[in-house]
């Protein structure tokens, strides 16, 4: 009898095991969306689809624009759109630049940029929102990551005098004495280093080179933008391309939202004035993100980001995604989807579901803004 009892409660305790075992290989599954499973139910649980207004939205909605929110917008479509059935969302991340074009052409009804209008693009949008300027509203935040594939390197440590050395050409072998000093210890090969940047004009790129100007000026001349200017290196499309070329290419080196720094590609720390040298993730975006103050006038929104943060812990290559949508002169038959959808995801529910696919909220401040002046969008 003991025996049996034994062997009975043993293969209960095996069963359990299986069980949890089951449950937490359902967790490591990925979606369609390309965000992983336990993510996403996690952010399901999180959302109230009843949260959702659809108010008057249906039809197709078309939008273009920022790769680097591709995944953010994935996972607010498949929400909206459960709760929305009469509408249909296509949005196309077709890289910052191209976007912005598409909205001024009159081919979207709101655009993705990781960069804000420029003054010209500003009066470009009055042809097209009947004579009222677009603006731009903070929905996206994150952390750009420098993706890196140096076998036998886990962990890399390397300051923005160093990267603008290494993109501008000036760097060009893993064993260098400059990225020696930053890794001590480290077993550095003399690998030729392969330096990826984007193809298209991208606000990541503007982002990018932006904070390189801001904090080693002296290694980085050039004016900066959305259109890679440095000389040499390799190119790919999109934040999906540098990613690729990384994971499948020994010796590389690129810059992409932290989104897309899946499996294979390690993520450089930066070394900053702070104590410790700050990891890429969505924490330390935040804190750094939290210090940008709003540069725009009137409903416009554009921040000045502040790329030398002094918080332990801040990481400052960040960057953050807008919407561009006419303030006024909205086409009526796209207005009701362009709002219910807008005012979705800068609602708490739709901002909630950013960190578990690997991106920042907006500061609470920000956000408030962006949903008083979605109100007023007509």
């Amino acid at each position: 009898m003991k025996l049996q009892r034994k062997n009975r409660l043993r293969a209960l305790s095996l069963g359990a095991v299986a069980v949890s075992g089951a449950l937490a290989l359902t967790a490591c599954g990925s979606d369609d969306t390309g965000t992983k499973a336990g993510g996403d139910k996690s952010a399901s649980a999180s959302t109230n689809s009843s949260a959702v207004k659809c108010d008057d939205a249906k039809g197709q909605l078309q939008a273009s624009g920022s790769s680097a929110q591709k995944n953010a917008i994935d996972a607010w479509v498949k929400q909206f759109t459960q709760a929305c059935s009469g509408v249909q969302i296509n949005y196309n991340p077709t890289g910052s630049g191209a976007g912005v074009t598409a909205f001024t052409q009159g081919q979207t009804a709101f655009a993705g940029s990781d960069s804000p209008l420029k003054p010209e693009e500003i009066t470009a949008s009055k042809n097209v929102c009947g004579g009222s300027p677009a603006i731009d509203l903070p929905m996206v935040g994150g952390p750009i990551a420098i993706g890196y594939n140096v076998p036998g390197v886990d962990n890399l440590v390397l300051d923005a005098s160093t990267i603008a050395k290494i993109f501008d050409g000036k760097i060009t072998k893993w064993d260098d004495t400059a990225i020696a000093k930053l890794n001590t210890g480290a077993k550095l090969p003399s690998t030729k280093i392969q330096a990826f940047h984007r193809s298209d004009e991208s606000g990541t790129t503007d982002n990018f080179t932006k904070y390189l100007k801001a904090v080693a000026p002296s290694d980085w001349n050039y004016s900066g933008g959305k259109a890679w200017q440095a000389k040499g290196g390799q190119s790919a499309q999109g934040s999906s391309g540098l990613a690729q070329q990384v994971k499948q290419t020994a010796g590389a080196i690129s810059y992409f939202e932290l989104s897309y720094a899946g499996d294979g590609i390690g993520t450089v720390d930066l070394k900053t004035d702070a104590a410790t040298p700050v990891k890429a993730s969505v924490e330390n975006a935040t804190k750094a993100i939290s210090s940008a103050t709003v540069a725009g006038t009137g409903s416009d929104l554009a921040l000045k980001l502040n790329y030398k943060p002094t918080e332990e812990g801040a990481y400052p290559l960040t960057l953050v995604t807008y919407e561009i949508v006419c303030e006024k002169g909205n086409k009526a038959d796209t207005l009701p989807a362009t709002k219910a959808f807008l005012n979705y995801i800068a609602s708490e529910d739709g901002q909630k579901l950013l960190t578990d696919a690997k991106y920042a909220p907006i500061p609470a401040e920000i956000i408030a803004k962006v949903r008083t002046t979605l109100s007023s969008l007509s």
